[in-house]
């Protein structure tokens, strides 16, 4: 399994097969194996956080950096996740996104517009008191895709 998809925190799957669909458990900006949350730009590759904002200004970084990373990083764990299983975002249909703050809502928006750039899946959004492990996660989000068993690796 690569490291770079969407490990679970817990004893349960990360996503499974049924039929053409694959769906995901909620993924959280969280490396199981570092044991470490994601907290903000410098937790993601330079470039990356260039290309989502971050702008060197302590400020601005602090409050837009978290929610922006934690967007990212969630959004490229269920990519990587899917192109192991031979499709890509284009296969995703549908996303459930848990935000502690919906005010984090459009800040996240702004990620994920870069993984669906054409198409975006259709979404519920919904705001909870708490997740886990830890109140500095931010959102959640659960995928499901439509891939063909014809294309895909998974069983």
């Amino acid at each position: 399994m690569s490291e770079a998809i969407a490990k679970p925190l817990a004893r349960y799957a990360a996503f499974k097969r049924r039929g053409d669909f694959i769906f995901l458990s909620g993924i959280i900006a969280v490396n199981p194996d570092a044991g470490r949350i994601v907290q903000g730009y410098a937790d993601i590759p330079d470039d990356v956080a260039h290309q989502l904002g971050r702008t060197g200004e302590f400020s601005v970084d602090i409050r837009e950096g978290p929610i922006r990373a934690q967007s990212w990083y969630v959004l490229d764990r269920i990519r990587s996740t899917l192109e192991q299983a031979g499709g890509s975002m284009n296969d995703v249909f549908k996303l459930v996104q848990y935000f502690r703050d919906l005010r984090d809502y459009p800040q996240y928006s702004r990620v994920r517009n870069s993984f669906f750039p054409n198409d975006p899946p259709v979404s519920t959004v919904v705001e909870v008191p708490a997740m886990l492990p830890a109140a500095s996660i931010l959102v959640e989000v659960e995928a499901t895709a439509y891939l063909p068993q014809a294309t895909g690796s998974f069983a």
